[in-house]
């Protein structure tokens, strides 16, 4: 029997089918047949509408209370899921003595490796490792973890860590979703109990205390009680307050020309004597503020089209209440994407315009940009989708959080605020990157008593909004659990669309290390859409990868384009073939939207088009960004 794992980290995150395509998907939207699952068939028998459960029930509205005041505790986790889960791994392993003999072998043998390690780690200097972390793994790092006692330590941790893993995965019987969850959870748990966060185990934190005659503990505490009070205040953290949009951060000068209680539309100023023919319209997404696309003056990429020679309009969502709670999908679409799209008609008329969405306004308009193309609407010159799903079969680690339980569970909570609050969503994010965004921070800030850096993108990622009950419900229902897009069971006014209606050239960015939109999901657009495709997939995570402005050398990305008619490539053929180049993307992105373009400069169109209702009103960045 032979220990596969050996000598080698935990694996991380959910595991991912093969991809062999030869060919692509069937597109045509599925009938209304018994075959159907029961969710899947109520929305194909109605026409695609979605329905709230149980509104006027006594029982359920007394269940749904139930689980809300549950669900505040828990942080909107769902407890039943997670007991769903280790039933099933727990039952399962209880009736395989196979793995448990396995698992047995597995201890035996690394309680044997570190024996064998003792020797040489008591010499510490040039000590050979029985185990080495993951690449991404950078905890024990420091030559203080390479002597005497520190060494045995974080070894044994790491042999520890990979047990567990080894007992979550491969137990024969168990769902992928459930060894999932199960695997994370433990993670998570192994993750809280390693050696560098505790002041005992850490030769770091032991040597500056050492140094500052223990004064790096005070100062952690103090950091500690500052935190715990903005966290209950629900203040954003020490340092955010000077990434203020409109004094620091969206700063690129410009006016809200429309406002609807959904929306607000800005309109760019020019910086340049001519501009492209073409304008180009940008649909953020809006779990989190617009303003990730306008941060500082260097990183902005709407100030670096703006001068480029483009006119530029950018969607900024308003943070939605409890009043709110009934706009859904089709509310974001109409009042959103289209209503942004007839007033960028009026102020730039006998123009077609080039469309862009970022993260989850990519999923949004490119449902718009389906149902454009069935009803004959052609008005995009091109469509460019950021960091965007279309496919949400492989969803990545958030899959972790939403099944059927999970997503009751979330609905129930929402139902009674009426919106799912900014801290729920964000603190599943946190969860996706415990070491970076928890662990790492309670090292430096509370036990090594530094206090942590704030700049533009860290404070924006703590600026979030809520989602509305019906939004939220409907895209977690028809996207995430039915994946209705990809499958052709999407409707809009009452038809379905279908991606592969789409007639217009599409840029799709993806990102290596993105948690939320994982590359490889990102690039099944391939299978959808039937057009020409110019695919890049750059370095960084969700954010980073897309704020990548020119003069950053150390980025990396790969680009190919794909005619309508070519025949499909894997995605992990794609990434062996594609040569990297170095820098910025946005340079291709710009050269591929001249080549989509008529090529005619113009002068700037005016600001607003007040005769057909478009008045200018407020400067950028508007009111409805600095809604808390």
């Amino acid at each position: 029997m032979q220990d596969t794992n050996e000598g080698k980290g935990t694996q991380r995150g959910p595991k991912r089918r093969e991809e062999t395509g030869a060919s692509k998907r069937p597109l045509a939207p599925r009938p209304v047949t018994s075959e159907l699952p029961l969710r899947k068939r109520r929305h194909a028998a109605s026409g695609g509408q979605w329905e709230a459960k149980g509104e006027g029930d006594i029982f359920s509205v007394t269940d749904r209370t139930a689980h809300a005041a549950l669900g505040r505790m828990t942080g909107g986790v769902s407890p039943v899921a997670l007991m769903q889960s280790f039933s099933d791994w727990a039952w399962h392993l209880s009736l395989s003595p196979g793995k448990q003999a396995q698992l047995g072998v597995k201890m035996a043998r690394k309680a044997a490796r570190l024996w064998g390690f003792l020797p040489s780690a008591v010499q510490g200097e040039g000590c050979k490792p029985c185990i080495e972390p993951l690449p991404e793994d950078d905890r024990f790092e420091s030559e203080a973890w390479q002597k005497w006692p520190y060494n045995v330590i974080y070894q044994s941790f790491l042999l520890n860590q990979q047990w567990w893993y080894n007992a979550a995965v491969d137990v024969d019987g168990v769902t992928p979703h459930h060894e999932d969850v199960v695997e994370f959870v433990f993670r998570q748990i192994l993750d809280g109990l390693s050696p560098s966060n505790s002041p005992l185990t850490n030769p770091e934190v032991t040597k500056r205390a050492l140094e500052t005659g223990g004064s790096n503990f005070v100062s952690g505490y103090l950091h500690f009680l500052e935190d715990a009070r903005r966290l209950s205040a629900g203040e954003r953290p020490v340092g955010a307050e000077k990434y203020r949009p409109g004094e620091t951060v969206a700063v690129t000068p410009g006016k809200v020309i429309y406002r609807n209680r959904l929306m607000e539309l800005i309109q760019y100023s020019p910086t340049t004597d001519k501009v492209q023919a073409e304008p180009l319209l940008i649909i953020p997404a809006w779990i989190m503020k617009y303003y990730i696309l306008d941060l500082s003056p260097d990183n902005s990429l709407v100030r670096w089209l703006v001068g480029e020679g483009y006119t530029v309009f950018m969607v900024s969502w308003k943070n939605p209440d409890a009043e709110d709670r009934d706009m859904g999908m089709e509310d974001y679409r109409s009042l959103g994407v289209m209503e942004a799209l007839d007033a960028v008609n009026a102020v730039v008329p006998n123009q077609k315009v080039h469309a862009v969405g970022y993260c989850l306004g990519g999923t949004l308009l490119s449902i718009a940009a389906a149902a454009m193309a069935r009803n004959k609407d052609d008005r995009l010159a091109s469509l460019s989708l950021l960091a965007s799903e279309t496919d949400f079969e492989e969803p990545g680690e958030l899959e972790l959080f939403i099944d059927e339980s999970q997503v009751s569970f979330l609905q129930d909570l929402m139902w009674q605020q009426g919106y799912l609050d900014k801290w729920q969503m964000r603190g599943t994010f946190v969860f996706l990157r415990s070491n970076d965004l928890i662990w790492s921070a309670w090292v430096k800030s509370y036990l090594m008593g530094e206090q942590l850096p704030m700049f533009d993108l860290m404070a924006w990622s703590t600026d979030a909004t809520r989602m509305t009950y019906r939004m939220h419900s409907e895209y977690l229902e028809r996207l995430y659990l039915e994946n209705a897009l990809a499958e052709g069971n999407y409707w809009v006014d009452n038809h379905p669309v279908l991606l592969s209606d789409i007639q217009v050239p599409l840029f799709s960015v993806a990102t290596r290390t993105d948690h939320i939109a994982p590359w490889r999901s990102v690039y099944t657009i391939h299978l959808l859409a039937d057009t020409d495709i110019t695919f890049i997939l750059t370095s960084g995570g969700h954010n980073a990868g897309v704020v990548s402005e020119p003069g950053k050398t150390h980025r990396v990305y790969q680009i190919a384009d794909t005619p309508s008619d070519a025949s499909y490539v894997d995605p992990n053929t794609w990434r062996e073939f594609v040569p990297e180049r170095r820098g910025s993307w946005w340079p291709e992105w710009k050269a591929w939207l001249r080549e989509r373009s008529s090529g005619e400069t113009t002068s700037p169109p005016s600001m607003g088009a007040p005769k057909f209702g478009y008045q200018p009103m407020d400067d950028a960045p508007g009111r409805y960004v600095l809604q808390e």
